[in-house]
């Protein structure tokens, strides 16, 4: 029975409406639902289960921990559960990268991250400004909202969104303008009238926004700017993250270090809510309690997170296997878009799709796809682009067997003869 999600739930409901299935249980890259039908999982809770469903080597510490009596909520006091986390986090992550970063547990979600970065960008530099990105997402609260693009979602805040201006994006302009010229020239010319903002910030793939993926050389553009003009640089990495691109984060590839960075989603590692700001250890200019949040110290995502770091970052093996499935992922993305008039291939890594010249065809796919045992969600303005985010710990086999869903998908939709390369 499913009355009751129609007649009690809000409208704003949103997955169910293209997925109706009842979900009963997650194992790996797999979902079944409540008609016992299994379906392939590349949505992967909108990058939140990189490392899949009930995770065995995440499970078992978060069954012991919760078995023990062990404290499970804690607000930001002292745990032995945060103490291994920070110490883990510090070990794995930040010290092997030379980052020199203060870790700050803002709250549960993504757009707890956002607010607090452009909260301590604004306190740091006693500018109010914030710069973003066209077709940017970075949340749904009022801050994260100022510095989304999305008409959409920024209309359900039902008032001005001030203090934030839009900048174009890495290719924006499709090369026709030369990257940063007016900006920089504005911040340079006193009778501009452009006031000199506190931060720029910005996804190095923005996964709601399309899966325009920002080239290293335009990143390194972007952070020689911040830091000429002493402006503060946020990485959104909330979704790009956790080695959704192929590195732990996603700015790597591009050499940079930004001031700030946000992370959430997948840091848990087990789905759930947890997330982090981080920033150069002279920007800790909070004072105590100054941001806080109920939800800030969720100890069994503490647990998870420390198993996952463990796991899958301690050495180099897991990341040159998600390496192997990135290569496998676009070669099936790669034959889709050659058989589409039109069509292209988006994104970075393991957050990729397929972006279709005909607005309504995305959303006709992933409806074909869903009726045939795989879930992918659209992304773009228009919804013009098949999203895939696949768990990074997925078979090469099931990572096949979804790409011949999606081919099969994309041919019954668009009536293109047998695309080649189907297994």
């Amino acid at each position: 029975m499913t009355d009751i999600f129609e007649t009690l739930e809000s409208e704003v409901r949103g997955y169910c409406r293209s997925w109706p299935a009842v979900f009963t249980r997650g194992e790996g890259s797999s979902l079944t639902a409540e008609d016992g039908r299994t379906y392939l999982d590349f949505f992967s809770g909108a990058g939140a289960l990189n490392y899949g469903h009930n995770n065995p080597q995440l499970l078992q510490p978060l069954l012991e921990y919760l078995a023990s009596g062990a404290v499970v909520h804690s607000l930001d006091m002292k745990t032995p559960a945060k103490r291994k986390f920070l110490e883990t986090f510090q070990d794995v992550i930040l010290r092997p990268r030379n980052l020199d970063y203060k870790v700050m547990f803002p709250g549960p979600t993504g757009t707890n991250t956002v607010e607090a970065a452009l909260k301590l960008a604004r306190k740091v530099t006693g500018r109010q400004h914030i710069l973003s990105f066209t077709n940017a997402f970075h949340g749904m609260t009022l801050g994260s909202l100022s510095v989304t693009g999305n008409s959409m979602k920024r209309r359900g805040a039902g008032i001005p969104l001030t203090n934030s201006s839009k900048i174009p994006y890495d290719d924006y302009f499709s090369g026709e303008t030369t990257d940063f010229l007016w900006l920089e020239r504005v911040l340079e010319d006193s009778g501009s009238g452009v006031d000199k903002p506190a931060a720029i910030i910005v996804e190095t793939v923005q996964g709601e926004g399309g899966l325009n993926a920002a080239r290293a050389g335009w990143l390194r553009g972007l952070s020689e700017l911040c830091r000429k003009h002493e402006i503060l640089l946020i990485v959104d990495d909330v979704q790009a993250g956790c080695g959704r691109t192929g590195t732990f984060f996603s700015f790597e590839e591009a050499g940079i270090t930004p001031d700030i960075v946000c992370l959430s989603k997948s840091i848990s590692g087990f789905g759930l809510p947890m997330a982090l700001t981080l920033f150069r250890p002279e920007l800790d200019v909070w004072d105590a309690g100054e941001h806080n949040g109920t939800f800030r110290g969720h100890n069994p995502a503490f647990v998870t997170a420390t198993a996952a770091l463990e796991t899958y970052w301690r050495t180099g093996e897991f990341q040159q296997q998600v390496k192997a499935r990135i290569t496998q992922l676009h070669e099936g993305l790669e034959r889709i878009a050659a058989s589409v008039e039109g069509a292209s291939v988006r994104g970075r890594g393991m957050l990729a799709g397929v972006k279709f010249a005909d607005d309504q065809t995305a959303g006709r796919i992933a409806a074909e796809a869903y009726e045939n045992g795989l879930l992918v969600e659209t992304s773009g303005p228009e919804s013009e682009v098949v999203k895939l985010m696949p768990a990074l710990t997925i078979s090469a086999a099931d990572l096949d067997r979804g790409l011949d869903i999606l081919i099969e998908a994309t041919r019954v939709v668009t009536a293109v003869p047998e695309l080649a390369g189907a297994h």
